[in-house]
């Protein structure tokens, strides 16, 4: 659970993040469910060039969905994930376009 690409699985990107981030400086990602907030933290100070002040950590399950088709009901689930809310140090800025 070392590497960097299997913690960070991708950032959260909304409209109520930007101004979270905006105001702020915290950063939503979505993460790998069995990383801790130590490898968060030192995974976003890595890949960002950044420093983190905080992580706070939650888990959401996945939904049940069911549609009705010609052939009957199906009932399946959405996968469940962990998200981490990242705040960074006074001055420190994550931009998610720059390579845009």
């Amino acid at each position: 659970m070392s590497s960097l690409g299997s913690i960070l699985i991708r950032p959260v990107v909304s409209e109520k993040m930007t101004k979270q981030a905006e105001r702020l400086s915290q950063y939503a990602f979505i993460v790998a469910e069995n990383a801790n907030r130590i490898q968060i933290a030192r995974a976003i100070e890595d890949f960002y060039g950044v420093r983190v002040e905080s992580v706070n950590t939650m888990r959401y399950e996945g939904k049940r969905r069911s549609r009705i088709t010609k052939r009957g009901v199906f009932v399946g689930r959405t996968n469940s994930y962990k998200k981490a809310v990242v705040k960074l140090r006074k001055g420190d800025v994550i931009d998610f376009f720059s390579n845009i």
